[in-house]
């Protein structure tokens, strides 16, 4: 198993170059970016320091100083070169420096960390304490008027997207009836509050956002944990273990929740690089400045140093997800032998 594990963690590194070689050369060819934004800049300067429309004027700045901002940010050379000497200050921990807020990448990500850290945690302990033990509820209950009133709720969770969930929450409990917050993470007099007051408004910024959060994902763990269970408790091995005088329920949870729960720890380690990262639409929706409106808006405004150190963050959490998934299966399932 260790030596499974090693080159696991081996092939971290090429999957890790390709990554974001792939996104980095894309970069290099999609329209927009620093250039681009200068010139527009330097268009709209031009324009009100003449007092009148900038036509005729469509290139404010000359080819010298066009190819030197080429150079400045990297765009001289060719791609693979570029790329691999980003990846060699990528290497010593540097990731770059925005090109639009000037201020070092790292320090931008880890600001918002710790609020997209906040969500992501909370939505994983919601989904995992109440997906398993209603999957199983379910599974038992097949057919009763719980599992298809509960099966029309998930489903209808299901079809709407997160974040359109976040702005129907919006407008009715923050706009008509004004129960909770608009958006952001914490009010803007939110230091001047007493440590009761900091905990009740902090909740009260944090109910319709984790609503949004968790609602796909509670569907899909939700019906994956009763589909699996009642495959099991359909198996050979439990209708034998019945058969033998042994209660239904100690067949349930000795017997086929162990075997069902599989599929569960498979998940498990996909969903670390979504607790940080978050979710691009729904951060936005709410205004909360995380990892996901971070990314939201540096992918618009083509801010590509801050692209591909979310990049980096969320791909490598990705990677050693999948070989934290095989350790919660090897856990579960003592049959499995990684060889």
């Amino acid at each position: 198993m260790t030596a499974y594990f090693i080159r696991r963690l081996l092939l971290i590194i090429p999957t890790f170059v390709g990554i974001t070689i792939m996104v980095f050369a894309i970069t290099r060819f999609v329209p927009g970016g620093p250039i681009e934004r200068i010139i527009v800049q330097a268009q709209q300067m031009q324009a009100l320091g003449m007092g009148a429309s900038s036509e005729g004027q469509s290139q404010p700045l000359s080819e010298e100083q066009i190819e030197e901002l080429r150079k400045y940010y990297g765009f001289d050379k060719p791609i693979l070169v570029s790329y691999f000497l980003w990846l060699g200050k990528v290497l010593k921990g540097d990731l770059g420096t925005s090109t639009r807020y000037y201020d070092p990448v790292w320090e931008m990500i880890r600001d918002r960390i710790p609020i997209s850290l906040y969500f992501g945690m909370i939505s994983m302990i919601l989904i995992y304490g109440v997906c398993i033990p209603l999957g199983i509820a379910k599974a038992i209950r097949h057919k009763t008027v719980f599992d298809n009133l509960s099966s029309i709720v998930v489903f209808i969770g299901y079809a709407i997207p997160g974040w359109v969930v976040g702005v129907l929450l919006l407008v009715l409990f923050a706009s008509h009836w004004e129960i909770l917050p608009l958006g952001g993470f914490v009010s803007d007099d939110f230091e001047e509050f007493t440590m009761i007051e900091q905990m009740g408004d902090l909740i009260r910024h944090t109910i319709l956002p984790l609503i949004s959060y968790t609602l796909g994902s509670f569907t899909v763990m939700t019906l994956l944990m009763k589909n699996t269970l009642m495959d099991n408790l359909a198996a050979d091995y439990v209708r034998t273990a019945i058969a033998k005088g042994l209660p239904f329920k100690k067949a349930v949870f000795r017997h086929a929740l162990r075997n069902s729960l599989i599929p569960i720890a498979t998940h498990f380690g996909n969903n670390i690089s979504v607790i940080l990262t978050g979710s691009f639409l729904i951060e936005k929706v709410f205004n909360i400045n995380g990892m996901g409106l971070l990314g939201y808006e540096s992918v618009v405004e083509r801010d590509y140093p801050v692209v591909m150190g979310i990049l980096v963050i969320s791909s490598l959490l990705l990677l050693i997800g999948n070989i934290l998934s095989d350790v919660c299966v090897a856990i579960v399932d003592p049959r499995v032998q990684f060889k």
